[in-house]
């Protein structure tokens, strides 16, 4: 399968990463979590989140949201979120299912939502024939490619706790909006209130685990028996943690990143050239929405699959990945001016 735009999941796995697996591969160690790979790793965390910071190693994101979101919740409570978030759109319902909270849905602004846009949705506090507000729950970055300011993540942090709620952060790229940002991952996150935090690697490098953190050790206090019983906890850890260590080692999580990032702006540098295409979102991270002349989906999938975002208007996705090249941008950047019949 050709590269293309697709998905920064559909990318291969980082070398340094592969390297930390194989040298976790060798001998016995005690599974579970209970081995010097994935205690090595939470100390880490640790030292980039605070010493009280819990951690929680998962399978993939959807489980560190449901984990995350579980802990902090009963089946009467309810959980508010974009209308483009991830817990709302493809997570098969699994948010829902295993919580057994309501999802609210709000119409975000570039995929972000704001205190004003929450305020009409913290009602029926204390009355029992209401789903009780529990959760804002904000992807950074976001659905649309967006990236929260801290003060907008404050903001939110700040409603929830006047309201005896909490902020979660889906954060599946939460790399690419440190790289986005130019600041560490806890000057957005836990310093500007957020409480449960699910951090992500699978898309910038990683083969697969994700962390869940608390910074109230109060709320994860059941958290493993929930992490068992919804069958994430990995009995062999030690290849979860060993890959978060390659991760955090001389900050590697920062150039694929930042090569993804760099990739998205050239992305969009390009196609801004050509009039019959409009970028629909702001680019602040490594994804690039765009509306395209209906003609060039199809053949432009033949050669760099990608996918449609909104059939009505023409939207599309261009996700790029640690290994999308330069090249490759001016490839299929001539490519749609080929199709389009533009001087090259």
């Amino acid at each position: 399968m050709k590269k293309g735009f697709a998905s920064d999941n559909n990318s291969g796995v980082l070398p340094a990463v592969f390297k930390a697996m194989e040298a976790a591969n060798n001998g016995h160690v005690l599974g579970y979590g209970n081995d010097p790979f994935t205690q090595k790793a939470i100390s880490l965390f640790k030292e980039r989140f605070g010493e009280d910071t819990e951690v929680f190693f998962v399978f993939n994101g959807t489980g560190a949201n449901v984990l995350g979101l579980s802990s902090i919740t009963q089946s009467f409570h309810s959980i508010i979120c974009a209308e483009t978030a991830h817990i709302q759109e493809d997570e098969c319902g699994a948010p829902e299912k295993f919580t057994g909270c309501k999802l609210i849905p709000i119409e975000p602004v570039h995929g972000k939502i704001t205190p004003e846009a929450v305020l009409p949705h913290l009602k029926g506090f204390e009355f029992e024939h209401h789903s009780q507000p529990r959760v804002i729950s904000i992807s950074q970055v976001t659905e649309m490619g967006t990236v929260y300011k801290p003060e907008e993540v404050q903001a939110l942090a700040e409603l929830a706790h006047r309201n005896g709620m909490y902020l979660h952060m889906d954060g599946a790229r939460i790399a690419n909006a440190a790289v986005s940002l130019g600041l560490d991952f806890r000057k957005f996150t836990r310093d500007c209130g957020v409480d449960v935090l699910s951090f992500g690697g699978t898309k910038n490098g990683m083969m697969m685990g994700e962390a869940v953190l608390f910074f109230n050790p109060e709320l994860s206090r059941l958290t493993k028996y929930i992490r068992k019983q919804s069958t994430q906890l990995y009995s062999k850890m030690r290849f979860v943690g060993a890959q978060f260590v390659a991760y955090f080692e001389n900050d590697l999580w920062k150039e694929p990143a930042t090569q993804a990032n760099k990739m998205a702006k050239l992305l969009e540098s390009e196609v801004t050239k050509i009039p019959q295409i409009r970028i629909t979102e702001p680019v602040e991270a490594n994804g690039i929405f765009a509306e395209i002349p209906r003609k060039l989906i199809e053949p432009l999938q033949k050669e760099f699959f990608f996918y449609i975002w909104n059939e009505q208007t023409s939207e599309v996705r261009w996700m790029c990945s640690f290994d999308t090249t330069e090249e490759e941008i001016m490839s299929f950047t001539k490519l749609i001016k080929k199709l389009l019949y533009l001087k090259t």
